[in-house]
């Protein structure tokens, strides 16, 4: 079995709030768990920087200063102990690399951004469309089974492709509309349901 996580909101906060907190820009903290429509969600975000004049490194920064989520580099150890695991997530590698060591460098599966010459975050480039569901369909095709556990809109179409699918600390608008996922609100809750035959 193949264990598929995602990683804001379920092992490290979500980067966008906490650049809104820093810098103090209310609009970025909308989100996935906001927006199910990713590319309205990221062009938004990338006129929202363009005009307030932040640059990539200035997201790297507020990334730096970030921590992995309490408990969670445990969990993923605990997890890895039975398991494979893969990190699928719709960030970039130019944001996830710092929180990559923080986690132990687990295998992490994302897109990449291209910056100006001024270094503003020019565009970003998905590795493919629905990522996370072709990765594990993809991953099924190999003749292994999958377990995946997100938290947002944007991991729905990945838990429904998956053998079994979790929700882990989900808005509860996502658990009304998504009955069919259980529910985990804690790493012990979430090991047990990987765990789950």
């Amino acid at each position: 079995m193949i264990c598929c996580l995602d990683l804001e909101g379920v092992l490290i906060p979500e980067i966008w709030i906490n650049v809104a907190k820093k810098t103090g820009i209310k609009a970025l903290e909308r989100t996935t768990r906001d927006e199910p429509d990713y590319d309205k969600l990221m062009r938004y975000r990338l006129a929202i920087l363009k005009k307030e004049g932040i640059l990539l490194c200035d997201i790297q920064a507020v990334i730096w200063s970030m921590n992995p989520l309490p408990g969670a580099k445990d969990f993923l150890r605990k997890l890895h102990e039975t398991y494979q695991v893969i990190i699928l997530s719709d960030t970039y590698y130019e944001f996830a690399a710092s929180m990559m060591k923080k986690l132990g460098n687990p295998t992490l599966f994302c897109n990449w951004l291209s910056t100006d010459k001024k270094g503003f975050i020019a565009d970003y480039h998905l590795r493919q469309r629905s990522g996370k569901k072709e990765a594990v369909r993809a991953i099924r095709s190999l003749g292994f089974k999958v377990v995946a556990a997100g938290d947002s809109y944007n991991d729905i179409a990945m838990l429904k492709t998956a053998d079994r699918g979790i929700l882990f600390r989900p808005p509860a608008k996502i658990v009304k509309q998504f009955p069919e996922f259980p529910v985990t609100m804690t790493y012990s809750q979430l090991l047990a349901a990987f765990r789950k035959k």
